[in-house]
């Protein structure tokens, strides 16, 4: 079993993998800044070493990639790398010192939707920062796999869910309000007609899927994988589907998007404009062939697990 450092442990992902890869019998550093605490307890987290580091501070200083190497693992799974120079500061100082680096990207890296499913290898135009951030970083990093053996894999995930935290609803933002107009009967109006798409993943998903990726090293290393539920599904159908969940028969209203955009809140609009725009629907045939991959949680699935929490702890006003 390896030594594996997990850099922004305890959060979406973190919750869920730390678990699993001390479940598996890996000697498992946690590494996080220290001020928050896992989204869902575990027994396994008493077996874990804790780290507590601030990543902004030590790359400021030129001192975090050192600092993650000095802790001498062979597997480094980065949670929480946003910029090239973050990327760039950490690969260097793992070059020749670990076994693999995984690297958690995003499927926003493709900006619009061309073909879909949208396999992983299609020519890549991604727009605003985040997405253009992290293509840089994964054209860096599988760069450096290619010409100078850097052992990379890179997982992108599509919109995370899991116990603890609000879901991508159906109207495309992350206010409550929607899944609660939902589980009332009353109108929920969707913009257009409904039939732009989100793909939802679990994160326990993307915890396997990295797993498999150390399992299946030689097929994972310099290669980038969708980490996305089997399908992706539309606004509409999204909310069709939690209206019955609820036990209500929809009740949905389809809007111009100025007019849609005029009724909400400013922030809801923006987080809707930038789901619906790129309105992902991405393949997961190639971690299917290359690496056994077979999500447990389709989006709906996964969905409803994470609002039932927000049920039965009080998160939601129904």
């Amino acid at each position: 079993m390896a030594r594996v450092v997990v850099i922004g442990a305890t959060g979406h992902i973190g919750t869920y993998l730390i678990p699993r890869l001390v479940q598996a019998g890996h000697r498992v550093v946690a590494v996080s800044r220290g001020t928050a605490k896992p989204y869902v307890a575990h027994p396994a987290w008493a077996e874990a070493e804790t780290v507590n580091l601030d990543r902004a501070a030590l790359e400021k200083q030129g001192d975090f990639g050192r600092t993650i190497a000095d802790l001498r693992a062979e597997i480094v799974i980065d949670n929480i790398c946003f910029t090239l120079e973050s990327a760039t500061q950490l690969a260097e100082a793992l070059m020749g010192r670990v076994q693999q680096m995984i690297h958690i990207g995003t499927i926003w890296t493709h900006g619009f939707s061309e073909v879909v499913p949208t396999p992983e290898d299609v020519t890549k135009r991604p727009f605003g920062d985040y997405g253009v951030h992290k293509a840089a970083i994964e054209a860096y990093l599988l760069d450096l796999a290619r010409r100078q053996g850097f052992p990379v894999t890179i997982l992108h995930p599509g919109h995370i869910v899991g116990q603890g935290w609000s879901p991508l609803n159906p109207a495309g933002h992350f206010d409550n309000t929607a899944f609660q107009t939902l589980a009332r009967g009353e109108e929920l109006a969707l913009p257009n007609l409904g039939m732009e798409t989100v793909h939802h993943i679990h994160a326990d998903d993307i915890a396997v899927l990295a797993m498999l990726a150390m399992a299946h090293w030689r097929a994972a290393t310099g290669e980038a994988f969708h980490a996305v539920s089997p399908g992706a599904v539309t606004l509409r159908h999204y909310a069709e589907a939690m209206a019955h969940w609820f036990g209500q028969e929809p009740n949905l209203a389809f809007l111009p998007w100025a007019e849609w955009k005029a009724r909400q809140k400013p922030e809801n609009a923006a987080a809707t404009w930038e789901h619906i725009a790129r309105s992902p629907n991405c393949s997961i045939e190639k971690g299917r062939r290359l690496l056994g991959y077979a999500p447990r949680y389709s989006s709906l699935a996964a969905v409803q697990e994470s609002v039932a929490w927000l049920r039965d702890n009080g998160r939601l006003d129904i």
